[in-house]
């Protein structure tokens, strides 16, 4: 966006179809400077209804991130119709367009409601009838049958506007619905088979697909059952079928393990006797409780030898006793007659003769409704009961367009609400420039170095943010901030635009209060630095040099107190020597001498100290002497410009990066698509930061109890120096010259 002035006529949106005597005019738009550049105002229902005509590279940002915005987020939610998470201008006009087409007159939305009046609602079409209808309902339901709107929470409480009713329009039955008792059971039944979903007004019900499953299951466990109706060999025992190929699968592998024992012992007769439990297996298991003989399970069925029948009845390992005779009793007997003793041979030919049940049962089907028994499910198959739910879920579903439209009632209420003040913080960045109230992207308040900052967004990661933030040209302290007494942790980042940085430092406290107004702690971590003010920039040289002295001050007077140490310290020493040892102290060398009373030495560094106060006070008279050629007007404009040769340059280049200042890279940098350069000139730039200052009618005393005592060797300097100039001028014939 250009910050030029742009007509009118340039800055209204074209409209290709507005052609011949009869065309509609264009939309004439009006715009506000603020910040340096324009921006575009909504403030009528005619701004709203032709904002698609706007052309976007006019408006201020084209995307923005749900999360970082300080914004209801239930209206945020529904405008994010792709819930990508983000709200982007084709969304954004599309809410504009419905929110419009539902309302009578479009200026409503600048009316500063709260609620949704009913006499608001277009009920000249279809869909806004049927709003106006779900409104009405809302109310009934809510006990608030004569009220004349509807408040978003109201349209927002679901369970309570559904709560009296079994037909809601979601699809979702519950049992209550049912009239049929029966039906009622059945339904309950179903549900605890294949689950429940809440219905709107949070009641357990179900829908068409877990009627779809329930009969689907019921079909396929009877289909089952009838392929074995249909082929004895699936069931040659009968009903005991299903008990014998149980009882058969229990002891297969054990079995499986008998006979390969002993085939091996046949084909060894001396593996047989490491094919049976020894007496060491025995005896780590004598000292464990056998009542239940499971400690001796892992043993084999019976006493391994070569090609030796399994014992039906005795010398049958304890721990399978029960089930072989399980097994003799189910399926031997029944199979092949009754008998203690089975072969390899006779195995096999149980196992084959079950083998077709047993293929039969891994196909099972249906197997979820099993509970409910044959005849019962034969019933259910040929009875009315899946028509009768169906019907059910159907009456549910024919009122959904009623109750769907309740839905609409509460994103009218929130559009109402909301949706001017985002378009102000989106199209234009209103809220943010005419400094009414906060803008969405702003979190909070920062307090820090008697300073406060309103500049304060939330970012995930300083230095990710950092990387791109810079480019604003804004001096930028990362903050990481921690509520007291709970967990909540975030990072912001402020923008300082006032005063000086000299006390901003990593690691410095300060205090931020949320948009709720909660206090949190936080400490600098990262600083980004850049140019703060005019007004720092023109105390900066100053500051520097006074730095620099300091420092070199501070090293001076170090470096001779570490040499006065080090010499106390070696005459300590040498002195405790010699009281130690009873000797004299020895003489000093003829070099040692020299150097304590050199006095051509000391005649040169006084030299050089004349020469110093000399070259300064023809220095100071050569000032002196340039100021009083002067006229009086002149002096004073001569002292501004000696001013304005020291600070001038680092005014100048912090005034060229001040108005470089630009909110874009801030926002880009924590997923904005801001489409323009916001900038931030200086004066704008000052108000976002707010100085530490007295409260205007304050009471002020300037007697200090603490204040340091005043010294008269100041007062003698300042006289001295006065003496001195006075003389110069003097000297010179400057006095003369002047008052002559």
């Amino acid at each position: 966006m250009t910050s030029e002035p742009q007509s009118d006529s340039a800055l209204s949106a074209s409209n290709p179809s507005a052609s011949g005597p009869f065309a509609k005019p264009a939309h004439r738009w009006r715009f506000f400077r603020a910040g340096g550049f324009d921006q575009v105002r909504i403030e009528r229902g005619e701004d709203l209804k032709a904002l698609d005509s706007l052309d976007q590279k006019l408006w201020l940002a084209l995307a923005c991130p749900i999360d970082s915005l300080q914004f209801d987020r239930r209206t945020l939610t529904l405008i994010d119709t792709d819930n990508d998470g983000r709200i982007r201008a084709p969304e954004l006009l599309d809410a504009v367009r419905w929110a419009t087409h539902m309302v009578k007159d479009a200026d409503a939305f600048f009316a500063g409601h709260r609620s949704l009046p009913l006499s608001l609602i277009d009920d000249s079409h279809e869909e806004g009838a049927q709003l106006l209808a779900s409104a009405r309902r809302i109310l009934a339901n809510m006990g608030k049958p004569d009220a004349a709107e509807v408040a978003p929470e109201d349209a927002a409480d679901v369970k309570r506007i559904f709560s009296d009713t079994c037909f809601n329009g979601d699809g979702i039955v519950p049992p209550a619905a049912a009239e049929d008792p029966a039906i009622a059971e059945l339904m309950k039944k179903i549900m605890e088979l294949f689950g429940s979903r809440p219905d709107r007004g949070g009641a357990a019900g179900l829908g068409q697909e877990e009627v779809d499953a329930f009969f689907a299951a019921v079909e396929a466990h009877l289909a089952w059952h009838q392929e074995a109706e249909g082929k004895p060999e699936i069931n040659p025992l009968g009903a005991g079928t299903e008990a014998a190929v149980a009882a058969l699968q229990a002891v297969e592998a054990k079995v499986e393990d008998y006979f390969t024992r002993c085939r091996l012992a046949a084909f060894d007769p001396q593996a047989a006797v490491a094919l049976n439990a020894d007496e060491k297996a025995f005896a780590a298991v004598a000292a464990e409780d056998l009542s239940a003989a499971t400690p001796v399970s892992g043993f084999p069925l019976a006493r391994i030898a070569a090609e030796k029948p399994l014992p039906l009845s005795r010398g049958v390992n304890p721990a399978w006793a029960g089930a072989i005779a399980t097994l003799r009793d189910a399926v031997v007997t029944p199979l092949l007659g009754a008998r203690d003793e089975l072969s390899e041979t006779e195995w096999q030919a149980v196992k084959a003769k079950l083998a077709p049940t047993r293929d039969w049962l891994t196909r099972k089907a249906g197997a979820v409704v099993e509970s409910f028994g044959l005849e019962a499910l034969r019933a259910l198959q040929s009875g009315d009961a899946r028509a009768q739910l169906t019907k059910l879920i159907a009456a549910d579903k024919a009122v959904a367009p009623e109750f769907e439209a309740v839905a609409s009632v509460e994103k009218l209420a929130l559009y109402l609400r909301d949706l001017v003040p985002l378009l102000n913080n989106f199209v234009a960045f209103k809220d943010f420039y005419t400094r009414r109230a906060k803008a969405v992207f702003q979190i909070g308040r920062l307090y820090i170095d008697g300073r406060s900052c309103d500049l304060c967004i939330r970012v995930e990661d300083a230095n990710q943010h950092a990387a791109l933030a810079t480019l604003s040209r804004i001096y930028l302290l990362y903050c990481d901030c921690v509520r007291r007494g709970s967990n909540e942790k975030m990072t912001i980042a402020a923008g300082v635009t006032a005063g000086h940085a000299d006390q901003l430092m990593v690691g410095r406290n300060g205090v931020f209060y949320d948009r709720e107004g909660r206090d949190w702690d936080a400490v600098i971590t990262k600083i980004v630095t850049h140019p703060i003010s005019i007004r720092e920039a023109f105390w900066m040289p100053f500051r520097r040099v006074g730095k620099f002295i300091g420092e070199q001050i501070e090293k001076f007077a170090a470096a001779r107190s570490k040499q006065v140490e080090q010499q106390m310290t070696t005459q300590l020493v040498a002195t405790g020597s010699q009281a130690i040892s009873g000797q004299p102290a020895p003489a000093q060398s003829a070099q040692q001498q020299q150097q304590a009373f050199d006095a051509g030495r000391f005649a040169g560094i006084f030299a050089a100290i004349g020469l110093a106060i000399g070259a300064i006070g023809t220095a100071l008279a050569s000032v002196v002497t340039g100021l009083l050629n002067l006229t009086w007007w002149q002096i004073p404009l001569a002292i501004a410009g000696v001013i304005l040769l020291i600070s001038g340059p680092s005014m100048l280049i912090a005034a060229m990066q001040l108005r470089q200042r630009n909110l874009a890279p801030l926002l880009d940098a924590n997923g904005w698509a801001v489409n323009a350069r916001a900038r931030i000139n200086i004066p704008f730039g000052g108000s976002l930061t707010q100085l530490a200052k007295l409260p205007p009618g304050a009471e002020r005393s300037l007697t200090d109890p603490y204040a340091e005592r005043t010294t008269p060797w100041r007062l003698f300097l300042v006289l001295v120096i006065i003496l001195i100039l006075l003389g110069f001028a003097w000297r010179y014939d400057l006095l003369q010259r002047l008052f002559g």
